[in-house]
């Protein structure tokens, strides 16, 4: 892999601002941790030269940026148990509990999710990225809930293209803050990186269609059980959609469903929503069914899975 090479000339009408946020702002897929990181280490060029992350830019400078390829860290197959609900030659359905991250990256290295299907498949397609064998779609670490893996590279091209064609089924149920004034409805909108912080995802008007349909299965003391079914597949979708319209989903630390909105109830609620917290404290979103036609033999294949305990421990808790 080579060296990828970023160019920027800075227009006669930019204002004076940091190197770093301006960076951040305009190259979307680098954080600013990450950028930071490339200037201390000289990869980043102000009219040829080396530039430090304070500098302000200034009109008709020319900006260069040198980004290394990722390193990619040695696959180690893990003798982790997995919560295997189907399984044939081609393919595999797996419940990943929350907690568990889909596959290798900063920080997680091992106890991943790929660890374990290493050490329990004898082949996985390879068609994606070399820390992701199998892997045709993720759930985020807290999310818990079905998945399917690839055996083969021709199998993994045939099912991401029933994502691509939204003709896979996928329902999720989630446990989130309030109650809704529309029992159901459909969300259509565009998401995409979040603005003011580039971790995030956010609805932005330039972002990627995006369509979540809720149905309230139960009203709960303070929360509501409900169920979703995915249109689109954005990165953070659910997360997006609920906090978007006012309904976090509970625990969720990223989007407003934990601290932030336990400090807004009125002291008469917190230690209640504390208890809660208590008995969940991740995201309480989980993907419980999934289906597909199988790429072989052309049969339609749908799963369903147990709501976690936790998750049902927090819905008969609210239900008092």
């Amino acid at each position: 892999m080579t060296v990828e090479k970023r160019e920027i000339v800075i227009s006669p009408h930019q204002q004076h601002e940091r190197l770093d946020k301006f960076l951040t702002q305009t190259l979307g897929n680098l954080s600013r941790t990450r950028l930071q990181k490339l200037i201390e280490q000289g990869q980043v060029l102000v009219n040829g030269k080396p530039a430090k992350a304070s500098h302000l830019i200034a009109p008709w400078e020319k900006i260069e940026v040198f980004i290394p390829p990722p390193q990619v860290p040695e696959l180690i197959p893990e003798d982790i148990p997995l919560d295997i609900i189907y399984e044939d030659k081609y393919l595999l359905v797996v419940n990943k509990p929350a907690g568990m991250v889909v596959h290798p990256a900063c920080g997680h290295y091992s106890g991943t999710l790929v660890n374990a299907l290493l050490y329990h498949c004898h082949s996985l397609s390879r068609t994606t990225s070399p820390v992701r064998p199998g892997i045709v779609h993720r759930l985020d670490k807290d999310t818990s809930g079905l998945l399917v893996v690839a055996k083969t590279d021709e199998v993994h091209r045939q099912i991401s293209e029933q994502f691509s064609a939204r003709t896979i089924e996928r329902q999720y149920v989630a446990i989130v803050w309030g109650h809704f004034k529309k029992k159901t409805d459909t969300l259509i909108t565009h998401i995409g990186r979040s603005p003011t912080n580039r971790k995030k995802m956010a609805v932005v008007e330039d972002g990627k269609l995006a369509i979540t349909t809720y149905e309230v299965i139960e009203e709960l003391n303070m929360l509501s059980f409900i169920r979703l079914k995915l249109g689109t597949g954005r990165t953070h979708q659910i997360r997006v959609h609920m906090a978007a319209i006012g309904h976090p989903v509970f625990a969720d630390y990223v989007y407003g469903g934990k601290s932030k909105k336990l400090s807004s109830l009125p002291v008469a609620q917190r230690s209640r929503a504390a208890h809660y917290l208590e008995i969940l404290n991740r995201q309480a979103l989980h993907a419980k069914t999934l289906g597909f036609l199988h790429p072989v033999t052309k049969k339609w294949l749908q799963f369903d899975s147990e709501i976690p305990q936790d998750m049902q421990q927090l819905i008969y808790a609210a239900q008092r």
